[in-house]
C-alpha cells in the first residue's frame, strides 16, 4: 500500500468478516465487533456473496483469524501476555480481547491506523487501555525498532499474528521481520498466512489467484512474494525458529469445516497457506542488542 492512505485491501477484508458474521452461520470466527465497526455503511449483496469464490475468501479470511486466535489462547495458557498483531489494519482481536492481562499491539501503516481510529470512534468503540499502537512502514523501519520504542517487553516471549501482510512485502522486509520476532525467548511464535508460488497452483486454483492479483495491483497494493513450503521451511529455520508448521486446506477444513449444513469450506489446494513459526527453549538466544 502507499504510506499517505489508509489500505483498501484491509476495508475489504473487514468487510468479508463482517459478511461472515451474517451469511455464515454457524461462524467460524465469531466477531461481534466485526459489523458495528462498519457502521450505517455495511450493505451486503446477496447475489455476489453467493458465488463460490466470494465464499472461498471469507471462509478462508474466517479460517487464518480463527486458527491465529486459536494459537494465542494456548500461548496464554503457557504465560505468554504479549500479543504484536502485524498489519492489523481493522482487526478486532483488540477489542474483544477476553484476556484481561495480555498487552496487544497493533502495528501498521501510520496512515491506516488513523483511519482505524476514527472508524473505531465513529462506531463508538474504546480503545481498550492494554491496546498499543505501533506506527510503521515495513520497507522503511525495522520491527525491533518499532516495538522496542513501543514498549513491547523484548526479554519476555510474544505471540504474532500476521495475517494479510506476507505476500504484499519484499524477501528483504520478510526477513528482517521473522529474524527480529526469533530473537525473543520462547514459546515465542508467529503465524502468519502465505501465497503459494503460482506455478504449484492447480489451473483452476491459478486462474483464482490471477483475479484476485489483478485486484489488488488495481488498488495499488500489489502481490510481490511467494513461497513454496520447502523453501518457507529453509527461510523461517535459517532467521532462528527451531520449529516451523505449514498448514492447508484440508487440516483446515477438518478443524472447523466438518459437518456444516451450508458446504462452506476451502478448496485444496487452497489459495493461501498458514505457517506457525516457533522459538524452542534450545534454541532461544540472548536478545540481539538492537531490539534493547
Amino acid at each position: 500500500m502507499e504510506t499517505g492512505r489508509a489500505s483498501r485491501t484491509a476495508l475489504r477484508v473487514a468487510h468479508r468478516r463482517a459478511v461472515h458474521q451474517v451469511l455464515d452461520l454457524p461462524c467460524i470466527l465469531n466477531d461481534p465487533i466485526a459489523v458495528p465497526l462498519l457502521g450505517h455503511d455495511f450493505a451486503i449483496d446477496h447475489a455476489r456473496e453467493a458465488r463460490p469464490l466470494a465464499r472461498v475468501f471469507r471462509a478462508f479470511m474466517a479460517a487464518r483469524s480463527r486458527f491465529a486466535e486459536d494459537e494465542l489462547a494456548a500461548l496464554v495458557q503457557q504465560g505468554v501476555r504479549q500479543y504484536v498483531v502485524l498489519g492489523a489494519g481493522l482487526d478486532t482481536f483488540a477489542y474483544r480481547n477476553p484476556f484481561a492481562e495480555l498487552r496487544v499491539f497493533e502495528v501498521d501503516f501510520p496512515a491506516t491506523q488513523q483511519w482505524k481510529r476514527t472508524v473505531l470512534a465513529d462506531a463508538g468503540i474504546t480503545i481498550p487501555a492494554n491496546v498499543n499502537f505501533v506506527p510503521l512502514d515495513f520497507e522503511h523501519h525495522t520491527l525491533a525498532e518499532g516495538l522496542a520504542e513501543a514498549g513491547l517487553e523484548m526479554k519476555q516471549p510474544a505471540f504474532f499474528g500476521w495475517l494479510g501482510v506476507v505476500p504484499y512485502l519484499t524477501l528483504e522486509a520478510f526477513r528482517s521481520s521473522i529474524a527480529a520476532i526469533a530473537q525473543l525467548p520462547s514459546p515465542t511464535a508467529v503465524n502468519f498466512d502465505f501465497a503459494l508460488a503460482p506455478e504449484l497452483l492447480s489451473p483452476r486454483a491459478r486462474a483464482a489467484f490471477e483475479m484476485l492479483a489483478e485486484r489488488v495491483a488495481a488498488a495499488g497494493e500489489p502481490f510481490r512474494l511467494f513461497f513454496a513450503p520447502e523453501q518457507l521451511d529453509t527461510e523461517l529455520r535459517s532467521a532462528g525458529f527451531s520449529h516451523a508448521e505449514i498448514t492447508g486446506a484440508d487440516e483446515l477444513n477438518r478443524r472447523y469445516f466438518a459437518g456444516r449444513s451450508d458446504g462452506l469450506e476451502l478448496p485444496s489446494p487452497g489459495l493461501g497457506m498458514l505457517a506457525t513459526a516457533r522459538v524452542s527453549p534450545s534454541a532461544a538466544k540472548p536478545p540481539d542488542s538492537s531490539l534493547k
